[in-house]
Formats: structure tokens, C-alpha cells, sequence
């Protein structure tokens, strides 16, 4: 049964992901806590992606599909987040997938520890067909851990894994609207500012990878993004010295046969052996007289 004033509000904003979009929905309709309102920000899509979400709202009155011109993910998400009634936010992608368990566990830890405004969870790395590649490395834990590391430009919170409570997010404003990437990690500094965040050390979270996700699509951005937001940082909280490097965005022609490669390995690594396989054949047909090709697709033959 759905409350009135629903525990939790879900914000996914959605942009041409027809694709994935049926799979990401249903994840979240499908919670073991139900006491939710899911809000689907349609941002202008031109495949159809809202179909699936339209007809779904039809059947699951906690779900709520709004339209809106094309302005951006983080304009989107905000438009999302004005609407939520929840005392809890909860975030996700439109290609990304939630556990069953996600929403109760991250309420539950909220519950329990009222100074935290934000928790986050492990997730495991998918690629667009669905297949596991492995889990997120050397996720931190504390709240000191955590907020050093988005300091020193890590990736210490994974964005559609997140919950946050309502007040909180609102009381920081929310995404800046000018940007189109790294707006996730502008807003985790904020809320570290006014209070703790975690991460649960479990997987929650399917993460996909992908070519046009919005990492690879801006990539062009990245340097400026996270300077402007690392200096508002710096400025917010009287920091002395510059703002650490920020490394770019490697521009290299051989850069998908490497991903093939690396998405094999620590596939292997992590005892998917099928998914190794898939990328190890992948990177032996891109580089066939590459000797490198050939022992990673032996390697995962093998199976170790």
C-alpha cells in the first residue's frame, strides 16, 4: 500500500533510452518497500521512450510521467525533485537498474542514522546488453573517506545509487542547471557540507556502461565541469592553495579496443567468465595480429 505522503520520491530523468527504460522502471516498481512515488521526467525524448513509462503509469498509480521541452539532465532532475512529496529522494538513471532490496535498505540506514543527508551503495557494472562486468572497486565508506575523496577529484559516490533526504537537498538548491556533467558531484559536496554521507558497502545498483552514456557523450566537458566545481568548492568552505588537477579525458584512437580489453580482464577478474568471453572474441576481431588479443581471449577460454 502507497501512503498518501509517500516515504520516499524516485526521480528518473529520461532522455532516448528506449532501450533500457521498461527495465529501469520496473526495477523500481518492483521494490520490496513499496511506500514510493516514482516520477519519470520525460526531457524531450525523440524515440519514443515514453511510451513504456505511460503505459506502465496506467496500471501502477505510484508511478508519474511529466513531460517537458529538451533543457538537460540536471534541469530535468530538479523538475523532478520540485515535484517529489517524499521525506527521501532517491535518484536513478533511466538505462540503470535497482536491486529489489535498494529503496528498504537505504531507508532503513536513514532511519537509523538521522546526521546522514545522503547514502549511497556499491554497484556492479553491467554493459548494454545486461551482462556483469564487476563491481565497482575500492568503494569508501565514511563519511571522511568519502568527502576526501570527491576533494581529491575520486569517484566516491555513484550517482543513480543514491538516496538523499528532501529538505536537504532542496536546502543546497538542488543540480546547477549549467552543467551537463559532474552536476552529481557539484551537489554531494554541497550536501557534505551541511552533513554526513555513506555508502553501504553492498551492491544495490546495476550501473551500465555504455558509448552514449552522458560520461562519454561530454567527455569534451570534463575538465572544465569539474574545475568549476571543485573552485566553488574551494570557496564555499575558505579552502587555501589551487584546486587539485584534473586530469583529462584520454583522446586515443585505440581507446575502444582498450575498454574490449579491460572490460575482459576484470570481467575474468571477477569470475564472469561468459562476459570475458564476449569481450576478449570483441578485442580479437578489432586487433586480430595484436599478440595481447590473442591472450586475453586464451585467458578466457580458460577460464582464469
Amino acid at each position: 500500500m502507497v501512503s498518501r505522503v509517500p516515504t520516499v520520491s524516485v526521480v528518473i530523468p529520461l532522455y532516448n533510452a528506449r532501450r533500457f527504460v521498461a527495465e529501469a522502471v520496473r526495477s523500481i516498481l518492483t521494490q520490496s518497500f513499496g511506500d514510493f512515488e516514482l516520477i519519470v521526467i520525460d526531457d524531450g525524448s525523440t524515440d519514443g521512450s515514453d511510451r513504456f513509462v505511460e503505459q506502465a503509469a496506467a496500471g501502477d498509480p505510484r508511478l508519474r510521467l511529466v513531460r517537458q521541452e529538451n533543457k538537460g539532465v540536471s534541469a530535468a532532475a530538479n523538475h523532478g525533485m520540485n515535484l517529489a512529496r517524499g521525506e527521501f529522494l532517491a535518484r536513478m538513471d533511466a538505462d540503470d537498474v535497482s536491486l529489489p532490496a535498494r529503496l528498504e535498505k537505504q531507508v532503513a540506514f536513514l532511519r537509523d542514522h538521522p546526521d546522514r543527508v545522503l547514502v549511497g551503495s556499491m554497484a556492479m557494472f553491467i554493459d548494454e546488453d545486461g551482462a556483469p562486468l564487476y563491481p565497482m572497486p575500492g568503494l569508501k565508506v565514511s563519511h571522511e573517506q568519502i568527502d576526501a575523496g570527491m576533494l581529491a577529484v575520486e569517484w566516491t559516490i555513484l550517482q543513480p545509487s543514491v538516496m538523499m533526504r528532501t529538505e536537504a537537498v532542496r536546502r543546497v538548491g538542488g543540480y546547477r542547471e549549467n552543467l551537463r556533467i559532474h552536476e552529481d558531484h557539484d551537489l554531494f559536496l554541497k550536501l557534505a557540507e551541511i552533513g554526513k554521507v555513506a555508502n553501504l558497502p553492498e551492491v544495490l545498483l546495476y550501473y551500465r556502461q555504455h558509448p552514449v552514456s552522458a560520461v562519454s557523450v561530454y567527455a569534451d566537458e570534463h575538465v572544465k565541469a569539474l574545475e568549476s566545481v571543485l573552485r566553488d568548492a574551494w570557496k564555499r568552505r575558505g579552502l587555501s592553495g589551487p584546486i587539485p588537477e584534473v586530469p583529462p579525458h584520454p583522446n586515443d584512437p585505440r581507446r575502444e579496443l582498450k575498454r574490449k580489453r579491460l572490460w575482459a580482464w576484470q570481467s575474468l577478474n571477477a569470475g564472469h567468465i561468459a562476459t570475458a568471453r564476449k569481450y576478449a572474441s570483441a578485442a580479437l576481431r578489432a586487433a586480430p595480429f595484436d599478440r595481447e588479443s590473442w591472450r586475453i581471449l586464451y585467458c578466457a577460454l580458460r577460464g582464469y
